[in-house]
């Protein structure tokens, strides 16, 4: 469990609850340990987006700063500190084609298991499945376009 939200990481994926959120990041926080974090804002809510570890972060992003506007399907919830959350699957920066896959069609962490520990990537986007790379929308979710 995540201290006071109760989101369980790096479980807590609901393939019940997913939806999509396009909004601009603020707040990116990479810890030493559990996810990646950052508040994403549309224009009615915000939410704590809760990606992958550091290490697969670096591993697979580039530099993504406030005011960043991003795409993010994922699996969401109401923290029990009353904030909104999702749990990423995939994340696309917006207009630059470029996705990064955070978790399998059934909602599996893609980092896990993976043999590439700091070993960073070039490149950067996709997943350490093979399927990625900065093919464009939908590059390392094994989901076609319409899926969504």
């Amino acid at each position: 469990m995540l201290p006071q939200s109760g989101i369980r990481y790096p479980g807590g994926f609901d393939s019940n609850t997913v939806g999509e959120v396009q909004g601009k990041v603020s707040d990116l926080v990479l810890p030493e340990r559990g996810p990646v974090s950052f508040k994403l804002t549309d224009e009615r809510e915000t939410y704590r987006v809760l990606s992958g570890p550091a290490w697969y972060w670096r591993d697979v992003s580039e530099e993504i700063g406030d005011g960043t506007d991003l795409r993010v399907r994922g699996s969401k919830s109401l923290g029990q500190d009353g904030n909104l959350y999702i749990v990423a699957q995939e994340i696309d920066i917006v207009g630059s084609g470029k996705s990064m896959v955070f978790r399998s069609e059934h909602g599996s962490p893609v980092w896990k298991g993976s043999r590439r520990r700091g070993a960073g990537k070039a490149g950067g986007f996709g997943s350490p499945m093979g399927r990625g790379g900065s093919a464009g929308r939908g590059g390392g979710s094994g989901m076609r376009h319409g899926q969504r």
